[in-house]
């Protein structure tokens, strides 16, 4: 969703690098950190989201996704930015812009590529995966004859999970935007420079087996995908649930600076909220995650919207509004949240049934959406916002006032403001 590319990107990378990792004849091991390294390449995607609009005056979903489509040279490059750089602008702080992009140009690239791929790294790493897949998340970018980033390895040196990560990308991109011609010809073309040229031959070798293309296109390749995955030897317990809801949390709120921890602190008032209403351990622990993971839907929006400092128009609002929806939509596909879906698809419901993503009213709004509605409110009104400055906590109970009955459950804003001040009492003590 944050890069852009048609749904199933990485589906359809993991297809295609685990074809290149059985024709390079690799070891199990190997196998297994290649898998997840292409399933999660993309991990820190949405942390440089906010810099690509501020730097390029441009949605960043657009940006990343044609960025991607243009052979690997500087003069492409080059034209690129200058078609794609402040449309929407005034010709003056278009210019702007223009100066300094072509000025500072591989530093603002370095800069990009380091946050996305670090991010993702640390990402990686607090799903407990190996060191193997965060150096290959982290190495995603570098090319073969060093002319990469962020670190410029050149040969050896690139894992060579990176290296197949990338070439099953621009793969991918390619096909669904060229079809199979075009797609390995770009990666002939970049045999020596981007990729290994052993890599290169494994995929055109691949790539010519009966049924790979015609397979690609196929709408139940996962299936396949998820069938190949290596036998895991981490426990799915109730800690690793959490671990894996706290790192797509930092996945959404790294997409915009005025995101940043709105997941962690939804998630405190969300349980503080539970505690006073009673709810036992097991049952706050559950909308925890729900509470961390409600917002996924905003990575599908970009941040020229969500980080806008002026009125949303109707095509904008509209975008914010298929957030929840599809937050929803992704937790409903991963069995171990499947549950906690129709909860955080429902934080923008209102009891007067004027909410949004599907009008539910009164008692169709269960307790847990409830609870989360008036902790995401609240922290929405108490923190800082593009078009405002944060809010006193006084006022923002008193909005939240307001609109009980009509939008709040009474209940629950009564129990957030108790645990509010159970709060205050105990950070004075």
């Amino acid at each position: 969703m944050t890069e852009g590319q048609p749904e199933g990107h990485c589906i359809r990378c993991c297809w295609i690098g685990t074809a290149i990792g059985a024709e390079l004849g690799l070891a199990e091991t190997e196998r297994a950190d290649l898998y997840y390294t292409l399933l999660l390449k993309d991990l820190g995607c949405s942390s440089n989201a906010a810099r690509i609009c501020d730097l390029y005056l441009t949605d960043d979903i657009s940006f990343k996704h044609d960025f991607k489509t243009i052979d690997g040279s500087l003069s492409a490059a080059l034209r690129f930015v200058f078609k794609k750089t402040g449309l929407k602008s005034g010709l003056s702080e278009r210019i702007r812009a223009l100066v300094h992009v072509v000025q500072n140009g591989g530093e603002i690239a370095r800069e990009l590529i380091e946050t996305r791929c670090h991010r993702g790294a640390d990402i990686a790493a607090k799903m407990r995966f190996s060191e193997a897949v965060q150096e290959g998340i982290r190495a995603l970018d570098e090319h073969w004859d060093g002319s990469g980033k962020p670190e410029g390895l050149t040969g050896d040196a690139i894992p060579t999970s990176a290296n197949i990560a990338l070439l099953a990308q621009v793969a991918d991109v390619f096909f669904q935007e060229h079809g199979r011609a075009e797609a390995e010809k770009e990666i002939a073309n970049r045999a020596g420079t981007w990729f290994a040229p052993d890599l290169v031959d494994a995929f055109l070798a691949a790539s010519q087996r009966p049924g790979f293309w015609d397979r690609l296109a196929a709408d139940d390749l996962a299936r396949d995908v998820f069938s190949m995955a290596p036998q895991s030897t981490q426990p799915v317990d109730e800690d690793y649930l959490d671990a894996v809801a706290e790192a797509f949390s930092d996945v959404v709120d790294a997409k915009s600076p005025y995101t940043a921890d709105h997941s962690d602190r939804v998630t405190l008032y969300t349980d503080l909220i539970a505690e006073e209403l009673g709810l036992d351990h097991d049952h706050r622990r559950w909308l925890r995650r729900a509470a961390m993971l409600h917002d996924l839907g905003k990575l599908g929006v970009s941040n020229q919207v969500l980080d806008k400092p002026g009125k949303l128009d109707e095509a904008e609002w509209a975008s914010i509004r298929s957030h929840s929806w599809h937050s929803e939509r992704i937790l409903e596909r991963v069995s171990a949240f499947a549950d906690i879906a129709p909860v955080a698809g429902a934080h923008h419901e209102r009891l007067d049934g004027k909410g949004y993503p599907h009008g539910l009213k009164d008692e169709e709004i269960c307790l847990e959406a409830r609870i989360l509605t008036v902790a995401d409110v609240f922290d929405a009104l108490s923190a800082e916002r593009p078009y405002r400055a944060a809010m006193p906590i006084p006022q923002a109970l008193a909005i939240l006032d307001k609109d009980t009955g009509s939008a709040f459950d009474a209940t629950c804003v009564a129990a957030l403001k108790a645990g509010l001040a159970r709060l205050d009492a105990s950070i004075a003590a």
